[in-house]
């Protein structure tokens, strides 16, 4: 976990002397000048003023990007349910409708005690009880931009000057408070509940997005001088926007170091700044606090506000002990649990998931039992297996295809399937969970990225011209279709199991490498051919700017045709990266450096996976792996000690010189040179160097 301490006091800003400062090309000119621009940079109004251009041209955009996608939060949801919430102090429903501002201290309070109860179980839950909280909530006051406990600022008469609250990194060298200590903001305002009602509008008002803007550039510029050890990963704020009953999420990142330090027009730099550099994301909005004013801690409005604040906090401290996916993977053993205490567990499940109920009457009369519910128990407990045939819909075609094997990768269950009217070609045919599943176990979340986040990428791979042989192709996707009428109870699902259930049919079926080093199949010939064809893989899919984020050998396979050669073939694209908010699969023993650390995947994390999966498929020892930081700490170790080096060298000079390479790029921002590695690697294996092409 990174370090939380202060690595020092930075000087006092009311020391900083007034009057314009000249830019200096040294770096300690720079510092100055940003906390002269931070030191003038005090009054919102000036900033919204410069923004009101601004604002009319995005009015008449599409509505920001949100800054979490729907499957995040509920993967997030599910890690939640073993985690207690509660906030003490309530919200009042009217804050600005009261004359005396009692109404409005209870819900600076409320607010406080809201952000602290979540800040507390979010760190407790997620980076151990063991360790000490390091963060506290305070307010902000408008007229000197300094922070007050809330308690203390009504004490003193002065509720009517809170402007924000913040979490707050606690800093023992200045208990007040700092604007780099600042984790995440919170603005409280009347008229934020009005967007929930307005139908895929993103945009709050000007005034709203203008403070949190303003906000927003101050904690940036206050952390670019700071004296933490502030990662490179800390260019984005959160900012929630609520009122007495609603809240959504703002997030604002952007690189500060490109904005003009030009001390003299400091609204104008900073209103350049937001339009050409910062990329805002918002949330809907939704409900967070009860009529009672109770935080409803369930539901999605509240969700998303814990969401932002949990990856507030992996800022500052990095990935947490216990996973989201960790937590999270538990949802599958309580709903287990949860059946068997509701005594709905029945030995004879049908395999799919799902189980018959039954119902035993103690009544001994005769009852008449209608052909359809027997025909409709039999059918719902329909399993795929070997001759089952399916008929895939898609925009404009039917077509089926039989189930000539049924394989797993340990998690999950696929098929190997030919069309009908084609029985000699195969096919890897992949099946989703059922649409009515409202609340799908952990696995069928895995399923989703298997079918419908894995569709998705090899439809854009598709448009863009990729068609290596070394990457999947999309034979078809569309919904599993039955002969005849839906039959739809309640104008609900239809009967039959399978109908309306997402699949995806791909092209290239072999065997994976894990189970090549299970039955002793993968030598140094392989391991050589395999690092070379996945490289090729990896590369053309950069060339589209995809990123695979999953690499381990489940998800390797190796195509023996017909005519030609073998060769490994790279598949599971469903966690890949297409744009920076996605985030990679977390692999104990395959994921990055990086990807543990950050969440995120550097230009040569893919490389670094190849690496470790060739390693453990050649014989190196797999440790025993059971947290993020035991991870790291054997990364660190194998790294340093040149032991994966070492165990590539003993199959081939050429991986020991791959992995040197990969060491040393590994967490920079420098390009991963793939066509060098495919012309040595295929030099080595064919002893000439050709061109390869993707």
């Amino acid at each position: 976990m990174a370090s939380l301490s202060v690595q020092g006091g930075s000087p006092d800003r009311e020391s900083v002397e007034s009057g314009t400062k000249k830019s200096s090309i040294s770096s300690g000119g720079r510092v100055q000048d940003r906390k002269e621009f931070l030191r003038r940079f005090v009054d919102s109004e000036s900033l919204i003023e410069n923004l009101k251009t601004w604002h009319e041209e995005v009015r008449e955009e599409p509505p920001f990007d949100v800054p979490f996608e729907l499957i995040d939060l509920q993967k997030f949801d599910y890690a939640l349910e073993g985690v207690p919430f509660q906030q003490l102090i309530r919200m009042p429903r009217a804050i600005y409708n009261s004359a005396s501002g009692a109404v409005e201290a209870t819900a600076y309070l409320a607010l406080e005690d809201f952000l602290h109860a979540s800040v507390k179980s979010l760190w407790e839950s997620f980076w151990g009880q063991d360790e000490p909280l390091p963060f506290y909530v305070s307010s902000i006051y408008n007229s000197n931009l300094r922070f007050y406990q809330a308690e203390k600022a009504i004490a003193k008469g002065r509720v009517g000057g809170l402007c924000a609250t913040a979490i707050m990194l606690k800093n023992p060298k200045h208990p007040q408070g700092k604007w780099d200590d600042v984790l995440q903001l919170a603005i409280l305002r009347p008229d934020i509940g009005n967007r929930a009602t307005v139908k895929n509008d993103c945009k709050p008002s000007l005034s709203v997005l203008g403070e949190a803007l303003f906000f927003t550039v101050r904690v940036l510029l206050a952390r670019s001088f700071s004296r933490y050890n502030i990662p490179l990963s800390l260019n984005s704020v959160f900012v929630l926007l609520v009122d007495s009953q609603y809240g959504g999420v703002m997030k604002v990142e952007g690189d500060i170091t490109k904005l003009e330090m030009d001390v003299n027009d400091v609204y104008g730099c900073a209103a350049e700044w937001i339009k050409n550099n910062a990329l805002i994301t918002i949330s809907p909005v939704d409900r967070i606090w009860t009529k009672f004013g109770n935080a409803n801690w369930g539901d999605i409005g509240a969700l998303q506000v814990l969401f932002a604040t949990f990856h507030s906090i992996t800022q500052y401290a990095g990935m947490s002990t216990n996973s989201v996916e960790d937590l999270a993977a538990d949802h599958s053993s309580r709903l287990q649990a949860r059946r068997i205490e509701r005594q709905l567990w029945d030995s004879r499940s049908n395999g799919n998931g799902s189980f018959r109920l039954e119902q035993h009457s103690a009544s001994h009369e005769i009852v008449e039992v209608h052909e359809e519910s027997v025909r409709l128990v039999s059918e719902t407990s329909m399993n795929l297996e070997v001759g089952s045939v399916l008929l895939i819909e898609d925009s404009n075609w039917e077509k089926g295809y039989q189930i000539n094997e049924v394989l797993t990768d340990g998690e999950i269950t696929y098929y190997i399937a030919s069309p009908v009217e084609d029985p000699g070609k195969a096919l890897f045919l992949y099946v989703s969970s059922h649409p009515s599943q409202l609340e799908p176990a952990w696995e069928d979340m895995k399923l989703w990225y298997q079918v419908q986040r894995q569709t998705k990428i090899l439809k854009i791979m598709k448009q863009n011209g990729l068609s290596s042989k070394y990457l999947p192709q999309l034979s078809a996707s569309g919904r599993i279709v039955h002969p005849g009428q839906c039959r739809r109870r309640n104008g609900g699902n239809c009967d039959y199991p399978w109908c309306g259930t997402p699949i995806l049919v791909t092209t290239s079926v072999g065997i994976t490498v894990a189970d090549m080093v299970r039955v002793g199949q993968f030598g140094k010939d392989e391991a050589i051919r395999c690092c070379h064809d996945c490289l090729s893989a990896l590369s053309a899919a950069a060339s589209a700017g995809i990123r695979h984020g999953d690499l381990r050998p489940e998800n390797v396979i190796f195509v023996t045709p017909g005519v030609g050669q073998p060769y490994f073939v790279l598949v599971g694209w469903g966690h890949a990266l297409l744009e920076e908010r996605d985030r990679p699969a977390m692999n104990l023993h395959f994921s990055s450096t990086y990807a543990l650390e950050e969440g995120k995947l550097c230009s040569a994390s893919d490389a670094e996976s190849l690496v470790y999966m060739l390693y453990f498929s050649s014989g190196g020892d797999m440790p025993d792996l059971d947290s993020v930081e035991g991870a790291l700490q054997w990364r660190e170790t194998s790294w340093s000690r040149r032991l994966i080096h070492q165990k590539l060298g003993d199959i081939s000079t050429v991986l020991k010189a791959f992995a040197d390479y990969v060491d040393s790029l590994c967490g920079t921002p420098y390009r991963m040179d793939y066509d060098i590695w495919l012309r040595r690697l295929e030099r080595h294996i064919h002893g000439k160097e050709i061109e390869t092409s993707s």
